[in-house]
């Protein structure tokens, strides 16, 4: 039996842990009220130097609020008011409308370990390690109901959505692109093989960003997903993990999760991918979450990272958290994180603590 996760014949619990203080040993109480901090950015033009108002850290950026604390859980999505997590071959859906008192409502049992999740519209998509891609109806989230499946060849360990089409990182056996427009008769349509195990997809435009082991960061053109085709890649020193959301895509960049940091793509030019910034952690970064000027980064066992991203070429981690468990993804939506926490179950974070400004200058800064 997995530390944390309840025997098999245990019945999933009905309600979070509402949770006071933060992992760290000795960390002062919560408080739960929403604060509208807001970030400031001030520019001066001046001898062609750019003054950025970024953040500064804090001890408690971001702050723990909520827990399920029963895993394993390797991946997090979230949608609405619901969240949507693996619990080992379970997957769980909570009513996080009130992120610090949220509750589970609804339950289905897959027959493989869930490694990835993608929501779009009444439909979940799980990548479920042997047992393929998953579809789930949950359009009653007390009534969730596997609809259908497709058995890919590999190990699915991440999926993303977009459009009528899903994208499984499929391992040993690459991308796999999965003709979803009618969710209950899903069916492949195509694939690009990626040297390395593809570990995670984000998609962003007519490209998938896939995040292969050894084999780095790849470019693939799926303005034709039948005939999708590797355009770019590039090389990252460390090995790019992506338990999940272990590259993500916002702009013009896409964000790495390996094994020495967090790394700063630009994809402006998806046949050239330059890396331009890099954000170093202690520990291995397995999955990485983006919104707006900030960079949610799970470190495999060091909890989460927060990365400032105001100027992306210089990201500077302005937040931190511990964990109990073995993290593996996040997500991030308004002012809360998502993260999965392996053997320790499900988190939630505010992380509006983390807007609190300090100045400092960098040179040719630009948002994402």
């Amino acid at each position: 039996m997995i530390d944390g996760r309840p025997p098999r014949d245990s019945p999933i619990q009905p309600s979070f842990e509402a949770t006071r203080r933060a992992w760290t040993p000795g960390a002062a109480a919560i408080t739960l009220k929403p604060r509208a901090t807001r970030l400031r950015v001030s520019v001066l033009v001046m001898l062609l130097l750019v003054t950025v108002v970024v953040p500064a850290a804090t001890d408690d950026c971001p702050e723990l609020v909520g827990r399920w604390p029963y895993g394993p859980a390797y991946a997090v999505a979230q949608e609405g008011i619901f969240a949507y997590f693996g619990s080992g071959t379970t997957l769980l859906i909570a009513d996080v409308s009130d992120p610090a008192s949220s509750e589970v409502v609804g339950n289905v049992a897959l027959p493989g370990v869930i490694r990835g999740v993608a929501v779009s519209g009444s439909h979940v998509y799980v990548a479920a390690w042997d047992a393929g891609l998953r579809v789930i109806d949950v359009s009653t989230p007390a009534s969730p109901i596997e609809t259908s499946f497709v058995d890919t060849p590999g190990y699915a360990y991440g999926v993303a959505v977009s459009g009528s089409h899903a994208y499984v990182a499929d391992h040993s056996r690459g991308l796999r692109v999965i003709d979803v427009s009618a969710p209950a008769s899903p069916i492949g349509v195509g694939h690009s093989d990626t040297p390395g195990e593809a570990y995670g997809v984000a998609v962003s435009g007519s490209y998938a960003y896939v995040a292969g082991d050894d084999g780095g960061l790849r470019v693939v053109d799926v303005s034709t997903p039948s005939s999708p085709f590797e355009v770019g890649l590039i090389d990252t020193p460390g090995e790019a993990w992506g338990e999940g959301w272990g590259v993500a895509a916002s702009g013009s960049y896409a964000f790495v999760a390996d094994e020495v940091g967090l790394r700063v793509i630009d994809i402006s030019n998806p046949a050239e991918p330059t890396e331009v910034g890099l954000a170093h952690t202690a520990q291995y970064a397995v999955g990485v979450a983006v919104s707006c000027c900030y960079a949610f980064v799970a470190i495999e066992y060091g909890g989460l990272r927060v990365i400032d991203l105001i100027d992306p070429r210089s990201p500077v981690e302005v937040g931190s958290t511990g964990a109990p468990g073995h993290t593996r993804s996040a997500t991030v939506a308004g002012a809360y994180v998502y993260v999965a926490d392996g053997e320790a179950g499900m988190e939630i974070f505010d992380a509006t603590s983390c807007a609190l400004p300090a100045p400092r200058h960098v040179t040719g800064g630009r948002l994402p």
